[in-house]
């Protein structure tokens, strides 16, 4: 995975999906399927996304005993999604679990999913972290921590900010994924997220792939957003 582009589709339901996706005719997109959709519309929705030939990342931050994560991800995988994770704050044998269960799951002939592990929450503050998580290292040493722990347990990568991608890459190789959210125009509203970046500021510091959701979905023109985006994004290492 190298200069991905994901669009978060983070609508209550399939029609607005559809809507989006409409203006995106004849175009492979990659896309973010998260709860709010999932939850509403369930693998019927996953079914019709991929029937348009687009690429999945079903972002559900399974996090349960090992047992429920594997037999959760055996039938995630027969959708035939392309990226999928976990939280890394379920330790090393539930990411292990979930690695063995996308394996079982994959239909013979098929490649598995993806598998990625979120450090910390890009909306969360270090303050918030320290306070609430009562984790007394930095902000930085918790990511560090969570992304050596994923790489040992055999997964493909990690959700991180851009601000972690460089010393990722640098403990752990280059082909240890980094998916980055938290990206945002100069020009638009940071919402809640709180560690961000610019598209051209997350190419320049070498992340794999980039999460886009309201720059995009909720502009005036989503598919001039995109093209904006994905040019200031590819651009930065043209």
């Amino acid at each position: 995975m190298n200069q991905v582009l994901i669009i978060a589709l983070d609508f209550p339901n399939k029609e607005k999906v559809n809507e989006f996706l409409n203006a995106f005719d004849g175009e492979e997109l990659f896309v973010k399927v998260g709860m709010e959709l999932f939850y509403q519309s369930g693998p019927e929705m996953i079914k019709e996304i991929k029937s348009r030939g687009h690429k999945i990342f079903l972002d559900l931050k399974l996090h349960d005993i090992p047992n429920t994560v594997k037999q959760a991800m055996k039938g995630l995988a027969s959708l035939e999604i392309d990226l999928v994770n976990v939280h890394a704050a379920g330790g090393k044998k539930m990411m292990k679990a979930a690695l063995e269960g996308l394996i079982e799951g994959t239909p013979p002939g098929k490649n598995r999913p993806a598998l990625i592990a979120v450090t910390q929450l890009t909306s969360t503050s270090e303050q918030e972290m320290q306070s609430e998580q009562l984790v007394s290292v930095s902000l930085e040493e918790s990511v560090l921590h969570y992304a050596k722990l994923t790489k040992e347990a055999g997964l493909d990568g990690v959700v991180c900010s851009t601000h972690e991608v460089k010393k990722i890459h640098s403990l752990l190789g280059n082909d240890f994924l980094t998916v980055t959210p938290g990206i945002r125009l100069s020009s638009d509203e940071v919402h809640d997220q709180k560690r961000i970046a610019t598209p051209k500021k997350a190419s320049e510091l070498g992340t794999n792939a980039i999460v886009v959701g309201r720059s995009i979905t909720r502009a005036l023109n989503p598919k001039e957003a995109y093209v904006t985006i994905k040019t200031a994004w590819e651009g930065a290492k043209a």
